[in-house]
């Protein structure tokens, strides 16, 4: 008898394989995988040794802890100790939509609450969603008028639309915007009688916890840039602030996240170019934010952890791939229809990034985003068939990448030599006090090379008068500059650091 050959698993079922270890500690109320003694969720020793060496680096210099104190130590400058893991069950596959009635009756699903947009509602993707309800016999109706980029009026309109139905369960069709909707939609229909700011991250709102099990959430994303299938935070233009914010809570997050490379296959180039730099500053962030041993305050409960919590080792591998994926892929994605791999792999990409920045977070990419794009000069991105200007989301993080990594650059050379080897750099003779210089010089000839990319604020509409309302607007983003590695906590040095950022992105 020969040889036995080994089969070595392919890229799709190694990150397959990750997310399934994640969900060994937090063991969701999903269909398919809702037993944690599955053999699906052995938890592997390797990933026991990190968290351990993790550990013993914290718990080695600081032994003294242990001594008493003659006055308590003040909580608020408490460094945190521990991380948590937190994302939904992914199913990934051609085809894993039409799955989706059999899910909702394994959930025991009586009225579901379908969500989507007037765009994605004629498309295959809630063709496919309808017949797979219907051959189940699940009893459901279909909310259409999700605004992307959501307004707090938007928002709140879907959300009385939900209440008088009073569904048992969501099912979200399309990019951010719907699954964000469709997050909040069931936050506030189990919580009633909350007010909308009770939610909302601070400062802008009350930032509560979210303390009850919400209605099983399943997610089918219909563009690769998101990664909200994985998260539990959901975006929003906050209108009478004219500033994003949001709601972030792992009880956010959806039940089980459907990606289907299929559904992706319809959006505009333009659509992907700006989704897949989400992606790629999603995966920066996450692999640059200050590491989660360095954030205060510990909390003084374990729900009261943020969802966002700063680098750790786990994170780290889900945002270093997919980092990687996204040099590789996206410009192949974009320039190329018929390229169903790079579509594919996009999607993997937008997930994987999902689950690192869902749990370690973003930082000032996406801090200066909200008020670019919530104070948009009227610049109308082209390939968008919009009626009204329009920053893309992944377009108003990315035109500061190169500033910022210059920034952050001196807080870890290591990291962005890392992130711009990934890039294609050869680092084997970069000194480490260049390492923020050559991760932006990567950044911009990526963004120049993929094409009808802005070069800077300036190609937005912004000039230098409008610089002091840019850094007004980022002030207030305090759950993302919270992990910005360099950014100082004084606030008037603070404003003096982002004016000099958005002066630096005014041109690349």
């Amino acid at each position: 008898m020969g040889a036995a050959i080994r089969a070595v698993p392919n890229r799709a079922t190694r990150a397959v394989d990750l997310l399934r270890t994640v969900q060994f500690s937090h063991p969701p109320s999903c269909p398919c995988h809702s037993n944690p003694n599955h053999h699906h969720h052995h938890h592997p020793a390797s990933a026991a040794s990190t968290v351990s060496r993790f550990a013993d680096r914290l718990a080695r210099p600081s032994l003294s802890r242990s001594r008493g104190y003659a006055t308590p130590r003040d909580p608020s400058q408490q460094k945190e100790y521990a991380f948590e893991m937190a994302a939904s069950s992914i199913r990934f596959g051609p085809g894993v939509t039409r799955e989706v009635g059999m899910d909702l009756k394994n959930l025991g699903a009586k009225r579901v609450c379908v969500v989507t947009d007037a765009t994605v509602d004629k498309l295959e993707a809630m063709q496919q969603v309808r017949e797979a309800l219907d051959a189940e016999g699940v009893e459901y109706r279909v909310f259409k008028g999700v605004q992307i980029e959501p307004k707090d009026y938007s928002i709140k309109e879907a959300i009385a639309w939900s209440k008088a139905y009073s569904p048992d369960s969501f099912l979200a069709v399309g990019g951010g915007s719907v699954i964000d909707t469709a997050k909040l939609m069931n936050l506030y229909t189990c919580y009633p009688s909350a007010s909308f700011l009770d939610f909302v991250n601070a400062p802008l709102g009350k930032g509560l916890p979210i303390t009850r099990k919400l209605l099983p959430l399943i997610a089918v994303p219909t563009t690769a840039g998101t990664g909200s299938e994985t998260t539990g935070t959901a975006i929003f233009d906050l209108t009478t602030h004219h500033a994003k914010t949001g709601v972030a809570h792992r009880n956010l997050k959806p039940t089980l996240g459907i990606c289907d490379p299929l559904n992706t296959r319809t959006m505009p180039a333009a659509v992907k170019a700006s989704s897949g730099l989400d992606v790629l500053c999603h995966a920066l962030e996450s692999w640059t934010a200050i590491p989660f041993s360095e954030r205060t305050p510990r909390p003084a409960n374990p729900i009261l952890r943020p969802a966002y919590q700063g680098a750790n080792p786990i994170s780290d591998v889900f945002s270093l791939s997919a980092l990687r994926q996204t040099v590789r892929y996206l410009p192949r994605s974009v320039r190329d229809p018929e390229d169903f791999e790079a579509q594919s792999e996009m999607l993997l990409a937008a997930t994987l990034a999902g689950v690192g920045f869902g749990n370690a977070g973003v930082h000032l990419c996406h801090g200066m985003s909200y008020p670019i794009s919530g104070q948009n000069p009227g610049y109308k991105h082209a390939g968008y068939e919009v009626d009204t200007p329009i920053i893309p989301h992944g377009v108003s993080v990315a035109v500061s990448a190169p500033a910022v990594f210059r920034f952050t650059g001196p807080s870890n050379p290591e990291r962005h030599l890392a992130a711009a080897e990934a890039f294609g750099v050869d680092i084997s003779n970069l000194k480490r006090e260049s390492a923020g210089e050559v991760l932006a010089e990567a950044l911009t000839k990526f963004l120049a090379d993929l094409g009808d990319q802005p070069a800077g604020l300036k190609a937005l509409g912004f000039g230098r008068e409008h610089i002091e309302d840019l850094v007004e607007g980022t002030i207030p983003q305090a759950r993302v500059l919270m992990l910005a590695p360099g950014l100082a906590k004084e606030l008037e040095q603070e404003r003096d650091q982002l004016r000099r950022l958005f002066e630096d992105a005014l041109e690349h």
